[in-house]
């Protein structure tokens, strides 16, 4: 699996303190959908990781009804009959454009992809997650394969800066 991936200047916020403020700035039920997704966008790229040895761009919702669904988009690329490199950059607006499209049947969303962070040289899993009242965070947790055992190994989760991309007009 290959692909451009996202590039991120890193402007983490690392450490339990930062979690702290952020879940007391938002409501109790905002911060536990927010943690929800991003909890299951980590573990599900992670997994992807570690069976495929690499993940394409994906959403998550929580739906009206309290529910956690999955939404993925195809590549453009695998559309038109192409077996190479795919543009994460155009997964990730369609997502966005989905995500938009469809916000009236959930009341959390988050995208998680595959960036690579520009400052320190690594490639992490990204997780933006924003709720319909405004509230968002989002997080990175830097990966490396280890040559010598075969496995990912996970660096510390850390909070990210983000805008909201779906609750916008």
């Amino acid at each position: 699996m290959s692909g451009a991936k996202p590039e991120v200047a890193h402007e983490a916020t690392d450490g339990p303190a930062a979690v702290v403020s952020w879940r007391d700035s938002v409501p109790e039920a905002s911060a536990t959908d927010l943690e929800n997704l991003l909890g299951t966008g980590v573990g599900a790229a992670q997994e992807q990781l570690e069976r495929n040895g690499g993940f394409l761009p994906f959403a998550l919702v929580v739906e009206n009804d309290g529910e956690v669904r999955l939404v993925a988009v195809t590549p453009a690329d695998a559309q038109d009959g192409s077996d190479g490199d795919f543009d994460a950059d155009t997964m990730i607006s369609d997502l966005t454009e989905l995500l938009r499209q469809n916000r009236v049947d959930f009341r959390a969303a988050a995208i998680v992809c595959d960036i690579l962070l520009v400052e320190e040289e690594k490639d992490a899993i990204h997780v933006a997650a924003e709720h319909r009242d405004g509230s968002v965070f989002a997080a990175v947790l830097p990966y490396a394969a280890n040559t010598g055992t075969h496995e990912w190994e996970f660096g510390q989760l850390a909070a990210d800066t983000s805008e909201p991309t779906v609750w916008v007009d």
